[in-house]
Order: C-alpha cells, then structure tokens, then sequence
C-alpha cells in the first residue's frame, strides 16, 4: 500500500499523547537534519514536515505512520 502524500493534505497520527492532527506542510524525499536527527528519507519514501492543528509544534514521520483526513472530518481551526 502506498502512503504518499502532499502538501496541505490533513493527516493524523498516533503519538505518545494521543491522536494528533496536523498539515503536511513539506515533502521530504532526501536525507536532512531535524531537531538533531538524521531523517532518512527519498523519493521511493519520503517522509513528511507537519504542523500540528493545536499547537507550534512541527513533526517529521513517515506516510506509513499518517492517516489521511477527509476535510468533512477537519473540524474547527
């Protein structure tokens, strides 16, 4: 199954908090630094920047760990 995803798209993903949803805000597709990580990412398996809905925080994690959101689903921002 494939898990790719784009800019915009609305995802979730489970954290040690919890359900937490957010925008894909960059496609990722080489290997960068992030918060002192190595993310090894390519264009076969990208990973994907994200910002959460509630919060400042931005995350980094792989399609196979984001749920894709309807936009019926988004709820108030």
């Amino acid at each position: 199954m494939e898990h790719h995803f784009k800019a915009g798209d609305h995802v979730e993903w489970n954290s040690e908090a919890g359900l937490v949803r957010g925008i894909i805000k960059k496609s990722i597709t080489s290997a960068i630094t992030f918060k002192g990580y190595t993310v090894h990412a390519s264009k076969e398996e990208p990973q994907y920047l994200i910002q959460s809905d509630k919060t400042d925080h931005r995350a980094m994690h792989k399609g196979s760990t984001l749920t894709k959101l309807s936009t019926s689903k988004r709820g108030p921002t």
